[in-house]
């Protein structure tokens, strides 16, 4: 069930610390992003698996942080395990050993993502912001184009309601 997702600035927030993790899903926040900005989510031979609008946004995040004097790095998943929602166990510890190093842990995905970032890096005195919230589950028909690229045509959004954990 894809998410449509939209930004979040997030960068005064973050700004305040002096290191932060960007923990990135390839699946719904560059979906979301592709089809706002009426933009390929897939151009194989050109991007492989990367989506040129949320490429931009990340890299609009980083260079932003970076003024601000916040040291930042990347985390995501491999080829196999590209949704952060459902990384393997492992993809998930790397996580936590990584997050050790950082003062926050910004994830640029869905609250399910959100929660198992929080999850996992509970002990290692890393905060956690959302970098992305959802407006609804998105129906969409995919259009292809030669040479092998994947388009988004957004039908609908059905909203939900995330309830947020206290604490």
């Amino acid at each position: 069930m894809p998410f449509y997702l939209k930004e979040v600035d997030v960068v005064p927030e973050i700004a305040k610390f002096q290191s932060a993790l960007i923990v990135i899903c390839r699946f719904c926040p560059a979906a979301s992003m592709a089809m706002r900005n009426n933009q390929p989510y897939i151009e194989l031979f050109r991007r492989f698996l990367r989506t040129e609008s949320f490429e931009q946004h990340i890299e609009d995040i980083r260079s932003r942080l970076e003024k601000e004097g916040v040291r930042t790095d990347l985390f995501q998943g491999n080829l196999l395990n590209f949704m952060t929602c459902m990384w393997t166990l492992r993809q998930q510890e790397k996580l936590s050993e990584r997050a050790r190093e950082y003062d926050v842990a910004v994830v640029m995905g869905c609250e399910s993502a959100y929660e198992n970032v929080c999850d996992k890096v509970k002990s290692t005195g890393c905060r956690v912001i959302q970098g992305m919230e959802s407006q609804g589950v998105f129906s969409a028909i995919p259009k292809f184009r030669l040479p092998f690229n994947i388009s988004l045509e957004l039908l609908r959004v059905t909203q939900m309601v995330y309830q947020k954990k206290e604490g």
